[in-house]
């Protein structure tokens, strides 16, 4: 009588022991082959970094009589004022013209092609709109650049900003579909029957319940498509001619030709042209890393 009630109780502790034996970290073995290759890339991202910063606080008197990587006894800033002296802010307010206005209305187009691409998958049209946009990815700008350097001239549109963001805005959609088509794809199915049966329209879905559930894919590509259309150049470079109209890695480009053996001056302008760049990254590193592997973990 007295083994009945007792077995049991020896059965849930064992099973108890097993848990928390099975629960008990195991020993993580450590990767030390890729630790020395991500300290050694460090390293050489790092140290160009690091001599550009410290090379644009030299004077040019005292550029070629010091040691490259110690930094100046004397830091100077006249390199930075005579790189905003020289129409600098002109260039970036350029740059940020040309950047803003071909990110935001990209990423509202993709967001708005990627809900009726996933939502609307049944219909034929939209298949094949799906796939001009894969073959977006395939296609590379190099390969177009005489196809919209005629486009614009026949548009009228040479030498203008809007020259550079028209082109900026086609090549930025691709991308930008696939990764929030992706983020789309895994909102439940429920959330969106809940919304019709309430009697949301597809507008009204779109914004109140597609647009927060991928907010981590939105400024995914926001900050995606801001870094390379700030760092663009070949587009620049085909398009515009007038001074005035330069963006900053162009500028950057012909201020080395005006000042090439003032390599101090040319630094400081690569510090003043990246460090937007790099600033943006720095609060968005999170967001962009998620958003371009959470949609294809799954």
């Amino acid at each position: 009588m007295n083994t009945t009630p007792t077995e049991p109780r020896r059965s849930q502790k064992v099973t108890h022991r097993e848990r928390q034996h099975h629960s008990l970290p195991t020993a993580r073995r450590h990767n030390w082959a890729g630790g020395l290759a991500g300290w050694l890339w460090l390293f050489v991202v790092a140290v160009p970094l690091y001599w550009a910063v410290i090379t644009s606080f030299k004077a040019r008197s005292r550029y070629y009589a010091s040691n490259p990587l110690v930094p100046s006894g004397n830091p100077t800033l006249d390199n930075y004022r005579m790189v905003i002296e020289s129409d600098f802010l002109r260039y970036f307010v350029n740059s940020v013209v040309v950047t803003a206005g071909a990110v935001v209305p990209a990423v509202v187009f993709s967001f708005m092609a990627a809900y009726a691409i996933v939502r609307g998958w049944r219909m034929r049209g939209l298949r094949a709109v799906n796939g001009l946009f894969l073959m977006g990815l395939a296609i590379p700008l190099q390969a177009t650049v005489i196809p919209v350097y005629l486009i614009i001239i026949k548009l009228h549109l040479y030498d203008t900003l809007l020259a550079l963001i028209l082109p900026s805005i086609a090549f930025a959609i691709p991308l930008s579909v696939l990764v929030l088509a992706n983020f789309i794809r895994d909102v439940p199915k429920e959330l969106f029957d809940a919304m019709r049966v309430d009697g949301a329209t597809e507008w009204t879905t779109l914004w109140r319940l597609a647009a927060p559930l991928t907010r981590p894919a939105i400024l995914t590509v926001t900050i995606f498509n801001a870094l390379t259309i700030w760092n663009g150049f070949l587009l620049p470079l085909l398009l515009t001619q007038n001074p005035e109209r330069r963006t900053l890695p162009l500028a950057l480009w012909t201020f080395q030709g005006q000042y090439g053996v003032n390599v101090p001056a040319v630094l400081a302008a690569v510090v003043l042209t990246t460090l937007p760049a790099l600033v943006l990254y720095a609060f968005g590193r999170r967001q962009l890393l998620s958003g371009l592997t959470a949609g294809f973990s799954r």
